[in-house]
């Protein structure tokens, strides 16, 4: 049987640089071997950002217009909308009732989140809890594997744990979910730190040319580099993380005029920027086209819900029987 497959992303905005390149360019790959399920993960969203959904649906459309335009094929691979799916959230109570608490509590994100989100509220049950929300999502659909980055690799091993736990109460009846980690480099920000929505550090992939090319312009290269006749070291450089996935065809060259000061700071980034523009403006035209339908998006939601339903439903019939509600 082919590999099954689940991911998904919360809705809070245009997709950026770090998306592409991350999970997604993953997901385009996946969908050609696997059978697989994508869904836009609006419950977890309202786990951080309960106190104003009000964008809720505008997000998600560009999300899905963006995994199309970036070349999922709804055709291969099932996308739905996990609130259309309330078989996730009868089981998220199901394995609420056996998920001790101090488990949630040890998630490394949960303490950061609470840390870095100090201007929300977040104290709250759906926030603890949205670890084992996320269980649901990827055994109700009986997932194999599971894309995750390096910094989500404590949540899949909680699934692990949740798992392990259902099967020693009630019988032997998931596999345990395999984490499959991006290939790709860590891609930076324009301020050095991981490429992120919440750090308002990020180049959307619906950016225009102009705005492009002034994000990649602004980013931080080597510090030890004060002026234009001093070497660099390309490795302390973030636009050269970002070289790595755009310009991989000229990396070399990049790194040597990097390190003899052949180039400066400004004509790195200024290849760099038209390369990105270049390599953008296929998905632009995609999305622009997808954008004129209108309806298509909720039509591709209705379908992947039609298409992992009866899958979702057979998994919680088994879930209601072995936890005695038959």
């Amino acid at each position: 049987m082919a590999r099954r497959i689940l991911t998904g992303y919360r809705p809070t905005g245009k997709l950026h640089l770090g998306h592409l390149h991350g999970n997604l360019k993953q997901m385009i790959v996946l969908q050609e071997e696997a059978e697989c399920y994508f869904f836009i993960a609006d419950w977890h969203a309202l786990t951080t950002d309960y106190q104003d959904p009000s964008h809720m649906r505008e997000y998600t459309e560009d999300m899905v217009l963006d995994w199309l335009a970036a070349g999922i094929d709804p055709d291969k691979a099932a996308v739905y909308r996990q609130s259309d799916l309330p078989e996730v959230a009868e089981f998220q109570l199901y394995l609420s009732m056996i998920t001790p608490l101090g488990w949630l509590e040890r998630v490394p994100s949960f303490k950061e989140q609470l840390e870095q989100l100090k201007g929300k509220d977040i104290s709250t049950h759906g926030f603890l809890g949205y670890p084992v929300l996320q269980a649901a999502d990827i055994l109700v659909v009986r997932a194999d594997g599971v894309p995750v980055g390096e910094d989500q690799l404590p949540h899949l091993e909680l699934t692990r744990e949740i798992t392990r736990r259902f099967n020693f109460l009630y019988g032997e009846t998931f596999k345990e979910p395999q984490s499959l980690l991006s290939r790709s480099p860590r891609i930076p920000g324009t301020d050095g730190r991981k490429m992120s929505k919440s750090y308002g550090n990020y180049i959307s992939l619906t950016d225009p040319p102009d705005e492009i090319r002034k994000k990649v312009l602004s980013m931080i290269t080597d510090p030890a580099r004060r002026t234009r006749m001093d070497p660099g070291d390309p490795e302390k450089c973030s636009a050269f993380q970002l070289h790595k996935v755009q310009t991989a065809d000229r990396l070399e060259e990049i790194a040597e005029r990097c390190r003899s000061a052949g180039w400066g700071c400004v004509e790195c980034k200024g290849i760099l920027a038209d390369r990105v523009v270049e390599a953008l403006l296929p998905f632009q035209e995609r999305r622009g086209e997808l954008e004129s339908r209108p309806g298509y998006v909720w039509e591709v939601m209705e379908s992947g819900l039609a298409r992992v339903k009866p899958l979702a439903r057979s998994v919680l019939d088994e879930v209601r029987k072995r936890m005695g509600i038959d």
